[in-house]
Parts: structure tokens; sequence; C-alpha cells
């Protein structure tokens, strides 16, 4: 079963974009998962083809008419559909390395590209939009951020990466930032690769890289290593 993915949009054009390249692009073709986009305006009712409106009670920009996306959503998600159903929103719950890795394990996603000033909160609600952010930043539209996150989930899909170890020595997967990486030449700039990363012992490369995972995380992410207290083991 492959991994399917359904985007809806107002620019279907702005897809597969990077991801018919390299390792998600050779995914894509031997059908290791599959990408569909609904253009959304195909659903207005009206001669102009209508997806927005001024929003309730005043305020500046347009807002997704709820009539039009729940259209669109009921056509590329039927009631039988089990997958999620994801809207890219900078006020959603952030995503997460764990989220990730349980959308992969999954049948795919139905995401959701949100434009103008937001999403009628009725459609949302009536068919159990799940937010989700990349960032605390404003975006153009969903496009860039449902790129970002089938980015991520397609990479952890089984035989898209040529060494499936590479996903679990990442940052995050351990709730820690990766270790630094070195390779040849031996000294670079004066600078040369750790003696321990050339000794073969690879017990004491295995605590040297966790003993820098952790050094990098306190100094540059401490409320990864809060996270980590706080959750339970085993």
């Amino acid at each position: 079963m492959s991994f399917r993915a359904s985007v809806l949009t107002l620019y279907p054009q702005m897809f597969p974009g990077h991801l018919e390249h390299s390792l998600a692009g050779r995914a894509l073709e031997r059908g290791d998962w599959t990408l569909e986009t609904v253009q959304i305006r195909d659903f207005a009712g009206d001669r102009h083809r209508t997806v927005d409106d001024t929003p309730a009670g005043g305020g500046a920009g347009m807002v997704l008419k709820p009539d039009v996306l729940a259209a669109a959503i009921d056509h590329a998600s039927p009631r039988d559909d089990a997958r999620p159903r994801l809207l890219m929103s900078p006020r959603g719950t952030p995503l997460t390395q764990e989220r990730v890795r349980t959308l992969a394990k999954g049948a795919g996603a139905v995401i959701v590209c949100g434009r103008f000033e937001g999403v009628d909160q009725r459609v949302i609600e009536a068919r159990g939009l799940e937010e989700v952010s990349v960032g605390d930043y404003i975006l153009s539209g969903g496009e860039p951020a449902a790129l970002v996150l089938l980015d991520a989930v397609v990479r952890l899909l089984p035989g898209v990466m040529g060494n499936d170890a590479s996903g679990q020595s990442e940052s995050f997967e351990d709730g820690l930032l990766e270790y630094p990486h070195y390779t040849r030449p031996a000294i670079f700039e004066d600078r040369p690769i750790p003696d321990v990363l050339l000794s073969g012992d690879h017990g004491r490369v295995d605590v040297w890289r966790r003993e820098q995972a952790e050094k990098l995380t306190r100094e540059r992410r401490p409320d990864l290593l809060e996270v980590k207290k706080k959750t339970p083991k085993g």
C-alpha cells in the first residue's frame, strides 16, 4: 500500500514542486507514494468561481468560503476515507518528527492549503480538520507548508532512503539535535577530524556523538531537553 496524498489548493501548479526531484521524485515514479491535487475553485457554484468572501464582523482580507471548501474536501475524502485531514495553519499544532513518523506509517493524508486571512471556522469543525503549523511565521499560503510536511513524511516511507538507518540518528529522533559530521580530507584548513572518529573504537564514537548531541541541544535548543525530562521512559 502506497502513501496517498491529496492536496486541496488554489494553486495546483505548485505541486509536486521540489518533490519531483531526488529521492522523493524517484519514489513518486516508483509508486511508493502518490500525489493528487484538487483545485478548490472547481467547487465554486457561481459563474465567477468565487472561493472567498469578506470576514463576518469586518476586518481586512478575505476568508475561504465554507461551502466551497467543504465540497472540495468531500470530493477528495469520502466518509470512508481513514486518512487524517490536515489544514496547514500558523495557529496549528507544531509539526514534530514524532507526528511525521506517525503520518509516514499511515495510508496518507488529505492536506488543505489555506489562503487569504484563513478558513471559515465552521468547515474546520464540520470536516474535522487538524490544524498543523510548520513554524512561528506567516507564509503567503499553505502550499509551501504542505510541501514541507510531505517532504518530511515521504523520506521516511519504506525504501525511499537508501539506508533506512539514516532516518534514525537525525535531529529530533531522540529528543536531541544531531551530532556534528566529518569526512575526508582528514585536515581541512588546519581543522582536523576529531581523533575519536578515526580511532576505530565504535563504543567511544557512540559516546562522543551522544555527548556532542547533548552539548549542541543545550546550547541551541534547551527547550528540547526540558521536554525530554518530562517524557516518561519505557
